[in-house]
């Protein structure tokens, strides 16, 4: 699995995870207004790893 971010057209930065095949199976629904927001966002994501599920 790879994150990739980027800097969109609309000034916000945006990132989202790839499977080994390809697929996108994660991503940052919103779009932030600085670099470092976005990495901490993916950050947040790689730390949550052990986050219970919880079935709604």
């Amino acid at each position: 699995m790879v994150y990739y971010y980027w800097l969109a057209k609309n000034g916000n930065w945006y990132w989202h995870l790839k499977a080994s095949n390809g697929r996108i199976i994660a991503d940052g629904a919103e779009g932030y207004t600085n670099e470092n927001d976005c990495l901490a966002g993916i950050s947040l994501v790689q730390r949550s790893g052990n986050a219970p599920v919880r079935r709604l």
